[in-house]
């Protein structure tokens, strides 16, 4: 190779360039000094090994568990850039249906001070004792502590169920339109789905005895209390017949039961569990519908074996739960503010559902149509023109409102879910005359 001085010369740049550049390519194996001979390049080296600057896209597109549907991650950007949004899409309760005073009193009368370490991956057993009575009271449910596993929401008891107990390839069965179609999880599992389309009486039960004919499912899915979305209650002769087929078929039933609670005449409605005999239902619930979602506090009632097994999968993720909210969470339950509670939660969202009905019948008479639900948060609305969903999902957003388009849950455009228990009240009538203004731009 020339000399500092000399290649300086030829390429007429500063010699400190020439001698930076010699430096790195040393410092890369690719040349070699040796006092008196010169600098050559080396013998060993057979070509450079760049610096790379790493494609982490690559491996955010990899992996198996899948990202959200486009729509639900547009829902939470729209959310992050502009709060001022009136929110019809959250599926939980606002801060005024929550019980903030009553969590906080209860966190103030009963300070604790011991050791806060790892707890049993089943769950913090005083929550579980709690919920023994609790399950027994509210909802006709006979169990034990011992059968109950404690998560952090529905969501994971469903992510639990579909890693552990179902097979890549399985085939499953859920409710057409249905909340679980909005949870890439079961496509992250490689799970085959099925649907069961429902009637104003909730999904038919021979429909199951014609999926397992066909494709041999393994599990059935289903939210038979006020249906998320559509918020349908599944008719009690249907209820028996379910019990009955998966009972002959010898496969089980996952039931969601989020909403009972909501009943807005006051007598929720039983549970699938409370009348199955055989030991068919795995039972799920959640205080995200009727407390508070931050709690993250939710339960799975199942056979020993299956709690024992699931509870083994938590560990592994994530050495169990907070005890903190837990405590608080069986606190809850055992405290005088539940009944109060659940009473004033019933009349304030049949109130929000009220204002939310007689603002859609004045803005859009005859052009949205919906059946009026007696539980849950939310109305399942199907627009009676042709509309462009994502024309209007998009247009709602900068008029300043919010919603979940039915295409999530798997139904066509046309149709859109509000939930009511998340807007304040003064927002609520105010949210669907922006609603009706998006519509109307787009059908025009």
């Amino acid at each position: 190779m020339p000399s500092e001085r000399k290649l300086a010369e030829q390429l007429e740049v500063n010699r400190s360039t020439v001698i930076l550049a010699y430096d790195e390519l040393r410092a890369l194996g690719i040349i070699e000094s040796r006092m008196g001979s010169g600098t050559r390049v080396t013998k060993y080296k057979w070509g450079a090994t760049p610096k790379h600057t790493l494609n982490w896209q690559r491996y955010v597109k990899g992996g198996n568990f899948l990202p959200n549907l486009p729509f639900l991650r547009r829902v939470r950007e729209a959310l992050e850039k502009d709060p001022s949004l009136i929110d019809f899409a959250s599926g939980e309760l606002g801060a005024d249906l929550s019980p903030l005073e009553e969590i906080n009193a209860l966190m103030n009368e009963n300070q604790h001070t011991e050791y806060l370490g790892y707890d049993n991956p089943q769950g913090f057993a005083p929550l579980r004792e709690s919920l023994v009575s609790f399950l027994d009271e509210y909802r006709n449910i006979q169990t034990s502590d011992s059968s109950i596993l404690i998560t952090s929401g529905s969501q994971q008891s469903l992510y639990l169920i579909t890693q552990c107990l179902l097979t890549p390839g399985d085939a499953v069965a859920i409710e057409d339109p249905s909340y679980c179609y909005s949870l890439p999880m079961f496509q992250s599992a490689g799970l085959r789905l099925f649907q069961l389309p429902i009637d104003d009486k909730g999904m038919r039960p021979d429909d199951v005895r014609s999926l397992y004919k066909k494709h041999r499912i393994k599990m059935v899915f289903i939210n038979p209390n006020y249906q998320n979305p559509t918020g349908t209650l599944l008719a009690n002769n249907r209820r028996t017949e379910l019990l009955k087929v998966v009972s002959e078929l010898g496969i089980p039933i996952v039931e969601d039961d989020p909403f009972s609670l909501t009943a807005y005449e006051g007598t929720p409605p039983a549970p699938l569990k409370s009348t199955d005999a055989v030991g068919s239902v795995l039972y799920i619930g959640s205080f995200s519908k009727i407390a508070a979602s931050g709690l993250r506090v939710g339960w799975m009632v199942a056979p020993r074996s299956v709690v024992e097994r699931l509870a083994d999968a938590r560990q592994q993720m994530d050495f169990g739960l907070s005890v903190v909210p837990q405590r608080v969470a069986a606190q809850f339950l055992k405290s005088s503010y539940i009944d109060p509670h659940l009473d004033r939660l019933r009349m304030e969202l049949i109130f929000k559902r009220d204002v939310l009905i007689e603002a859609l019948e004045r803005e859009l008479p005859d052009i949205v149509s919906f059946t009026i639900p007696q539980g849950g948060l939310h109305l399942w609305c199907k627009i009676l023109p042709v509309v462009d969903g994502n024309k209007l999902f998009e247009e709602a957003i900068k008029k300043g409102i919010i919603f979940v388009p039915g295409s999530v849950y798997g139904s066509d455009d046309g149709y859109v879910r509000f939930t009511f228990a998340r807007p304040k009240v003064e927002d609520i009538d105010q949210g669907i005359s922006k609603f009706a203004k998006a519509l109307r731009a787009v059908l025009d």
